[in-house]
Order: C-alpha cells, then structure tokens, then sequence
C-alpha cells in the first residue's frame, strides 16, 4: 500500500495513501479532524443504468490487473454507509465538526436519509454542472451535497452563500467521475479555518486535496485505487512547487462570483 505526504506553508501537511475506505476511517483517531468533503464511488446507480457496452462510471471495458475496473465502488448498502458514517461521526471533532457528503439522485434517495441517523442534517446543496451529462429521460445537470454538523455550536464562513452551487463540470477529465475543484474550494471555503483538518475517504483525482492546499488546510486523504494515489500525488507535488494544476486549468471551472449562484 502506498502513503505520500508532503508540506507546505509553515508544516501544514498533506497525507494520502492507498486504502479502503473504511480500514482508513478506522485507523484515524477520535475527535481528530475538523472537516469531511467526499464524493463516494457509489455503486448503486451504476448497477441500475447500463448505457451500451459500457456503464456510467469510468470506461469499464478498460480492465486493470486481475480483471478489475479503474477503481472499485463502495457499495452502498445501508450496513456499509452506517459503518461509514459511524466512522466520520467518530472522528469528526464534537459539536465544531462539519461534514459534506455528495450523492447522485439514485443514492440520496437510497442512503441519504441515514444521514440524519447520525449528524445535524443543515442543508441539502444542488451542484448545478452548467453542461448536461446523461440521461434515458430528462438529462442530468445536477448533483447533490447533503451538509450537516457533528453538533450545532459552529456555523460557516458566511450565511449569504446560495445552496444552489454553479460551477462547470471537468470535461475530458484523466479520471472518472473528476470533480472541478472549486466545488471542494467552497465546501472548505465556507467551514474552514486555516491549519484546520480536512478529510477526504474517496479521494479520486485529488480535487479535494488541491482545495484544502488553498485553503491553508491540513490533508487526510484516501482511496482504494493505485491510479488515484499515484495522479494525487503528482497533482499535489506540482501544486505545491509551481503552483500549477495538472488536471484541471485555473478558474476554467469557475461560473460565478464568491456567491457561486
């Protein structure tokens, strides 16, 4: 299994590794980080929608070692997503740690009632991806981001920020499912401080990493995947010496202003 860290600004550090998701949670400690921004692999949809020889996540027909796909999903049944979110209540700090979680229509009706289960539910954000993506009916635009709270004592950075986000969707990405980064930007933007702790289980590309480097945050960062580790550790090593994004050209995702409506 492989483990990169790197610093920046005065000892903030950057940490990612190769693990399962729910291994990696398990390994951190109590009451240890500030903040969680993820964007599960969830399985679900995928098992439900199956567009010709391929299906949405990934190019499927493209097999890694052993047969597998690029990068294996978290199947989203309710006894994994209540270990899941057993493990993020645990070691988000209590009652100032905040936690932002991205769901696709088929799972925020599956598994995104649980969510109340086990935080403070605040708001349920809609991505608005500008460009539309797929769909055998109305296409979609869209994604979800349920926000929510280990407790009620601390609010955001600023309460005059929209829940109806518009940023560009990555066009072309080098990975499945890449996420631009300014999506992850405002999430940390809006319940960050500087040298808070950030966490991210499903790293993917490392768009979650590049936000908190901008942030002036600390990183946990995790994925199941040796793609994904190796393209966020290129991307973080790059962004921190040059200050350049190797996956994602800057501001070509930015829509709005610092309202992101």
């Amino acid at each position: 299994m492989l483990k990169k860290t790197f610093e920046y600004d005065k000892n903030k550090v950057i940490s990612i590794e190769q693990n399962d998701c729910l291994k990696f949670l398990k390994s951190l400690p109590s009451h240890s980080v500030d903040l969680i921004v993820t964007d599960p692999a969830y399985s679900g949809m995928n098992n439900k929608l199956k567009l010709g020889s391929g299906r949405i996540v990934g190019k499927y027909k493209d097999k890694g070692l052993n047969g597998s796909k690029w990068f294996s999903e978290f199947e989203d049944t309710e006894e994994n997503y209540k270990v899941f979110l057993t493990e993020c209540r645990r070691i988000l700090k209590k009652d100032t740690g905040h936690i932002y979680i991205m769901f696709d229509s088929f799972s925020l009706l599956s598994l995104g009632k649980l969510m109340r289960e086990y935080f403070d539910v605040k708001n349920i954000i809609t991505w608005d991806k500008i460009n539309m993506g797929m769909g055998h009916y109305f296409r979609r635009r869209h994604e979800f981001i349920i926000f929510a709270t280990n407790g009620n004592s601390r609010k955001i950075k600023n309460r005059k920020l929209p829940d109806v986000w518009r940023f560009k969707r990555v066009h072309r990405a080098k990975y499945p499912t890449q996420k631009p980064v300014e999506v992850f930007n405002a999430m940390i933007y809006a319940s960050s401080r500087e040298g808070f702790t950030v966490c991210d289980p499903f790293l993917g590309s490392g768009s979650s990493a590049i936000a908190a480097i901008k942030n002036k945050c600390n990183f946990l960062g995790c994925d199941i995947s040796k793609k994904s580790i190796d393209i966020s550790s290129d991307r973080v090593e790059k962004y921190i010496d040059k200050n350049l994004d190797i996956l994602q050209k800057e501001g070509s995702s930015i829509v709005s202003d610092t309202l992101w409506g």
